[in-house]
């Protein structure tokens, strides 16, 4: 199976280059540049599925620095298209986009060293820093575990042509204070060991 995986930052594609990982596109951060970068790949690169890796932040209780967070579903927290549309809601399409039920049940399947959660990865382009946010986003979808600011634009691409999809993520911070939440954020990256996107190359073995 040729898998397509896409990340969204230069530190992300350099620890998955340290981790063994080759074959990765680097989009940039947000919505539009994910969205772009999955276009450009499925014309271009015809892939069987496409993979996205990257970091998130976990806006669930009882998540952790390094816990994994394997998508099942993905939305948008920062859309609004007015009345007769639910929030998250473009028109035209589901409020949640689905992972691909068979990469979502290889990686569930998959042995991590790291807490491996599975549930609602949220995005949008807004950086997440304080308890506030969260609690806008979990007032939205009570059940999200995560959120990032690409997943849901791949997601919709990917839903569109037909490709197969999964997204997963690495909780880079968790919210108690600003200050708190960009120190974490700031030594998850000092500390991220070459190992850290193993759960990447596993999936990829078993594609």
């Amino acid at each position: 199976m040729k898998t397509g995986l896409i990340v969204a930052m230069s530190t992300e594609y350099e620890a998955l280059r340290r981790a063994g990982v080759e074959d990765v596109v680097k989009s940039g951060v947000g919505k539009a540049d994910a969205a772009r970068a999955a276009t450009e790949m499925i014309l271009t690169d015809r892939p069987d599925c496409i993979v996205n890796s990257g970091c998130a932040g976990g806006i669930a209780p009882g998540l952790k620095m390094f816990d994994i967070v394997v998508g099942t579903q993905y939305a948008y927290h920062d859309v609004w298209c007015g009345d007769g549309f639910l929030p998250g809601q473009l028109q035209d399409q589901p409020q949640r986009f689905d992972a691909d039920p068979g990469l979502l049940r290889t990686a569930l399947s998959l042995r991590t060293e790291r807490p491996l959660r599975s549930g609602l990865i949220c995005s949008g382009d807004q950086f997440l820093t304080t308890p506030e946010d969260d609690a806008r986003v979990l007032g939205i979808y009570p059940d999200a575990l995560a959120c990032d600011m690409e997943s849901a634009a791949i997601a919709q691409v990917c839903r569109h042509y037909g490709v197969p999809f999964l997204s997963f993520r690495l909780i880079s911070d968790v919210h108690t204070s600003h200050e708190d939440t960009e120190n974490a954020y700031q030594d998850f990256w000092k500390q991220i060991a070459d190992d850290s996107f193993t759960f990447l190359r596993q999936l990829i073995e078993q594609l």
